[in-house]
């Protein structure tokens, strides 16, 4: 499991940061790449000290020339918010930034994985979503730059595959929820803590009946690394996220159960192309990579809230 030099595109970031940690844990070196977009400095500061760890301050969507034997690929911002706001970054970040590491994987030798998205499945016609759908995205939506970016990057990455046998591994990736969540990133989960520990009121949009299932980090990154183990004749997609499926409203009451809030729940109208639901089919990570999801929601939240609360307490202006 030690011994190999690995690279973390996208470190910096919530995800990232923690498999950069586990990636260590396990006696690997690990270089950790980020242009700290959205990802922070913070969340790898506790790993500066280490020998086997290197942050370089880098943009994929330049190429990027250094020795390693496996990639991790996860630099994108993955919150509406952030990757809205400059979409042609975000488009690039999944396009350019998949061509670059997918040439230093073959250049080097290295085996790559992908950290692509449910978004690739739209606003599902099929539910749960299973890896052999084919997806409802708009390709000129709002959310199109990241959607459509993800689904051109893993579109590479099988061409690579296709074309000269690199050692590929692809992961579809549901909402996911933990500690180092970047505070400001739109998200639910995060949104719902920050209002619910400061007494405000928590929005949800429509009725709050969509449906989101989510993953503690802890779990999700288990399965990447479980994932990147697996022989070449694994290639993905494979799903991975948590099959509970829970509706907003429901999240909404839970965490202000948890924070003890005197925070109320009010309605406002539904963005665009907000998916309705969203539910992984996790039969092929079960049969493939003999995981599935261990952490229970309210388990996370606690451990989430607790972050949360300390971030807020370090720095008001959260």
């Amino acid at each position: 499991m030690g011994n190999k030099r690995i690279l973390v595109t996208g470190g910096g970031g919530f995800l990232g940061s923690y498999l950069c940690e586990k990636l260590l844990e396990a006696g690997n070196e690990v270089i950790c790449v980020d242009n700290l977009f959205t990802g922070s400095k913070r969340n790898i500061f506790h790993l500066m000290g280490n020998p086997r760890f290197e942050f370089l301050r880098h943009d994929v969507t330049f190429p990027l020339y250094v020795e390693v034997d496996e990639i991790y690929n996860l630099a994108c911002p993955a919150s509406p918010i952030h990757y809205q706001k400059n979409p042609v970054q975000t488009v690039k970040t999944c396009v350019h930034g998949a061509i670059n590491m997918l040439g230093l994987a073959k250049r080097v030798g290295a085996k790559i994985l992908q950290s692509s998205t449910s978004e690739v499945y739209g606003d599902p016609s099929v539910h749960p979503q299973v890896e052999e759908y084919w997806g409802n995205v708009n390709p000129v939506g709002l959310r199109s730059c990241y959607d459509e970016g993800k689904r051109c990057a893993e579109t590479l990455f099988h061409a690579y595959w296709l074309q000269t046998k690199l050692p590929i591994k692809i992961v579809r990736i549901f909402n996911t929820y933990g500690p180092r969540m970047h505070p400001n990133d739109g998200r639910v989960v995060s949104n719902f803590i920050l209002q619910a520990l400061q007494n405000q009121d928590i929005t949800i949009y429509g009725e709050g009946n969509q449906t989101r299932s989510f993953c503690y980090r802890d779990d999700l990154v288990d399965a990447m690394m479980r994932m990147m183990a697996t022989g070449s004749d694994v290639t993905g997609p494979v799903n991975i996220g948590n099959p509970g499926e829970f509706t907003i409203l429901q999240l909404a009451e839970m965490v202000i159960e948890l924070t003890g809030s005197k925070s109320k729940i009010v309605k406002r109208p539904l963005p665009a192309d907000d998916p309705r639901q969203r539910k992984p089919d996790i039969s092929k990570a079960k049969a493939l990579l003999g995981w599935e999801p261990s952490t229970p929601l309210r388990e996370g939240l606690t451990k989430t809230i607790a972050y949360f609360d300390q971030l807020l307490k370090e720095d008001p202006e959260y």
